[in-house]
Order: C-alpha cells, then sequence, then structure tokens
C-alpha cells in the first residue's frame, strides 16, 4: 500500500513511521524544507521514545521519504494542525486542514481513501470536507473514501497506543468506514470501532474535554482550600479513597494540542448548552495567573529576587511547549518585572540555562512541568546554591528531603504562606 500523510509533526510522523515500519511505501509531506531535508537524512525534528529509530530504518529501507508536496497514493491521511480561531467562541480553524484537501485533489484518483486524523469540530467533514471534494466532481462512497480517524495518543508513548490503542472509524459512508477500518488493520491491535463521522469527531473532542471538566474541577479545589485554609492535596487523596471517586492532579493550567484546544470545538456548535465546557475552560485558563500571584507571595519582602522556572512544556517528558500555561506563567513574571532563570532538559533554547546555573543565587524555584529529572533532584546541594532556598511545585511532584534545607511548598501546603501576604495582594490571590 502505498501511504501519503500530510502534516509531519506530533501525529503525522510517528503515523508515517508506523505505516513504513509495516511494510507500506509512505511519503511525508510537510511545508517545512528543513523537516523535510532533515527526515530525509534519517532525523527527525521532535521528541518521542523510539521514533528517531523507526524514521532512520524506514529512509534506510527507502520505506519513507519526506517532500514539500503531495504525490499520487492509494491513501491520504491528513494530520496538519486545527488551532482554535479569534473568534468569540474560538472556534475550530480549519483552514490547514482544507489546505491540505486541496493540495491532494490533482493527485487523486478513483478507488482513493482520505483519512482525516486531524481534530476537529463535530460535522466538519459533512459540512466542509465532503463538499470540497464533490465540488471536485467525486462521488463519497464510491469514487474515493473519507473517513475522520482520529488520534487517540499519549505524548512519550505513542508509537505503543498507536498499536494497541481502540481506534474509532468514522465514515462518510458504509464503504468509507469499511475502506479506512482496512488501512489501520495493518498495524493496530486494538478494536477498531466502526461509526459515522460527526460521531467520531464529537467522540475525540469530548475525550479530551471530559478531562480538561476533571482537571478544572481539582483547580477549583485548590482556590477554594487556598481560601479555607485547607491542605488541597490531602483533600483530593482522601476523597479518592473512595471507590467512585478520582479527582484528576491540579496543576498550573492546561495545555497541548487538545485538551487546551478541543472543547472549543465543542462549545463554538452549541454555545447554548456547552455551559459547564466553557466553565471548565475559564477555571483551568485562570490557573497561571493564580501561580503567578502564589509565587509573588512566597518572594514578598525579597530585595529583587531572583525565580529558578524548571520546565516549560505542557507536560512531562517532552519538548511540546503548545499552549504551555507554564509558558503563560512566565509570561505574566517577567511582565511584572522578575528576574527568571529558565530550565527545560528537554527543550533547546538560548537563554535556558543549565539546573546549577538556573539555581545558583535563586530565592524560589518553581517547579510548572513533571519531568522525572526533577523528582530525584538532590536538595541539599540545590538548597546550598540558592539564596533563599524554597522550591514551589505546582505539579505535586517533588518530595522533601529530610534535614535538605530546601523548603518545599505546593497546593497542600501553600495556604500557610499567607502571613507574608497583605491588602491587595491578598485580594487578587483570592
Amino acid at each position: 500500500m502505498n501511504i501519503c500523510v500530510i502534516g509531519l509533526g506530533y501525529i503525522g510522523l510517528p503515523t508515517a513511521a508506523m505505516f513504513s515500519h509495516h511494510g507500506c511505501n509512505v511519503i511525508g509531506v510537510d511545508i517545512n524544507p528543513k523537516v523535510v531535508e532533515a527526515l530525509n537524512g534519517g532525523n527527525i525534528h521532535i521528541e518521542e521514545p523510539g521514533l528517531a529509530e523507526l524514521i532512520q530504518d524506514a529512509v534506510n529501507k527507502k520505506k519513507f521519504r519526506a517532500s514539500i508536496s503531495p504525490e499520487p497514493a492509494d491513501v491520504y491521511i491528513i494530520a496538519v494542525p486545527t488551532p482554535n480561531q479569534n473568534d468569540t467562541y474560538m472556534s475550530c480553524d480549519l483552514t490547514y486542514v482544507l489546505e491540505a484537501c486541496r493540495s491532494i485533489v490533482p493527485y487523486l484518483d478513483k478507488g482513493n481513501t482520505v483519512i482525516v486524523e486531524s481534530t476537529i469540530a463535530p460535522r466538519s467533514t459533512d459540512d466542509y470536507i465532503k463538499p470540497l471534494f464533490e465540488e471536485q466532481g467525486f462521488t463519497i462512497g464510491e469514487d474515493i473514501f473519507l473517513a475522520h480517524c482520529p488520534e487517540r495518543v499519549l505524548p512519550g508513548k505513542i508509537l505503543y497506543e498507536l498499536i494497541y490503542n481502540n481506534r474509532i472509524i468514522g465514515g462518510i459512508t458504509e464503504k468509507c468506514t469499511d475502506a479506512a477500518a482496512n488501512v489501520y488493520s495493518i498495524f493496530v491491535r486494538g478494536e477498531i470501532i466502526k461509526t459515522e463521522a460527526k460521531t467520531a469527531e464529537l467522540s475525540k473532542c469530548m475525550e479530551n474535554t471530559y478531562r480538561d471538566v476533571n482537571i478544572a474541577l481539582a483547580n477549583e479545589l485548590v482556590k477554594i482550600c487556598y481560601d479555607l485554609d485547607i491542605n488541597a492535596l490531602d483533600v483530593i487523596q482522601m476523597a479518592n479513597k473512595h471507590p467512585r471517586v478520582n479527582i484528576h492532579s491540579p496543576g498550573p493550567g492546561v495545555g497541548g494540542h487538545c485538551l487546551a484546544v478541543d472543547p472549543y470545538f465543542i462549545y463554538a456548535k452549541s454555545p447554548k448548552y456547552a455551559n459547564l465546557i466553557k466553565m471548565a475552560r475559564d477555571t483551568n485558563n485562570s490557573m497561571p495567573q493564580f501561580v503567578a500571584d502564589l509565587t509573588s507571595i512566597l518572594v514578598k519582602g525579597i530585595e529583587s529576587p531572583r525565580i529558578a522556572v524548571l520546565g516549560v512544556t505542557y507536560k512531562g517528558n517532552v519538548d511540546d511547549t503548545r499552549e504551555s500555561p507554564a509558558m503563560e506563567v512566565i509570561g505574566i513574571l517577567q511582565k511584572e518585572g522578575y528576574d527568571l532563570n529558565i530550565h527545560d532538559p528537554h527543550v533547546k533554547h538560548p537563554e535556558f540555562m543549565e539546573l546549577e546555573d538556573a539555581v545558583n543565587g535563586a530565592d524560589l524555584i518553581l517547579v510548572l512541568a513533571d519531568h522525572d529529572e526533577f523528582k530525584n533532584l538532590d536538595h541539599e546541594s540545590i538548597a546550598y546554591l540558592m539564596r533563599t532556598p524554597i522550591l514551589f511545585d505546582t505539579k505535586n511532584i517533588v518530595k522533601p528531603q529530610l534535614r535538605s534545607g530546601l523548603e518545599i511548598v505546593n497546593f497542600g501546603n501553600v495556604f500557610t504562606y499567607k502571613t507574608k501576604i497583605k491588602g491587595e495582594l491578598y485580594e487578587s490571590v483570592r
């Protein structure tokens, strides 16, 4: 089978690698010439365990090649970004998806299958993508087969989950669904779930919305506990002892290309009814300011405080900073005039520092990403380097080390620092 994958980012590239690894001839398309050049040399541009080896092997075996333009194939898979539009509802921007669809029209032949993996708003395939191909003279379900098959993978475990996760196949017609299912059966070992496109679209959006709403509940609880002088982390731990309760982990906000984006796709389609979804988004969007305010409290009274920020990605052990709340916290603190030293072992940036340089002379360490590297730091040596040895852990991953000299603050005990608050600052955090 000859497969053309449009978009070689965090989803498209692993998908292309998986198909090539299972015997398909894959052409990967990306608009960035540097990405294309690197991939054709066997080098990847994103961080994902095991991916570099797969791509290098596929290039060596001539099963994968990158290009800046599509080529004839049996199957076209579209995996391009779908950001929020800058409108009232932050609706789904289909610009890149529709451009990708138009780009393959000259190469389409009867019997081809077109699969949209990009996360899109409910009814997008029916209302926008299907008409685009019909305007070119194709009969969907007869000439070409069109389906939405959303990705459902976790960064850091993408290659494993591509194979073993269940896969939703949503065709415009039954023949479309069967054609797409036949494509994924090449490597998917999980259940292949057949449905219609609009159901697949909403199912994917709701998977991410479910998590966003539950994280918002945890984040709201943190604010309530701060207000009432209660340890939020203890409350969560105890409540989760109930067999039917699973409160999620709080944090500095929600980021990434899914959870921070997709709930708006539902809200934009049905704003009259998606009230809880919108409130959850607002709650999670408020967390970077809340964290920044708490940070200000912890360094209050220190002359020209220096803050060491650990982690800028939206989740642990990846290099992805898309929609990262850590970046928003950093922006707020910089705007307020704080001196920041930033360290992230997964992100290359000319202004970022090594760990020792970042914490040297610092008055506060602010942990904003749950990288494994931050879980087992040598607290004693870090405390020795700092001017004021305090660490504020917004991800609840740093455990105190006995007699290390490093004071650990988190969402559980941060309320005890209210004694440092005076006047308007207290009111802003409340």
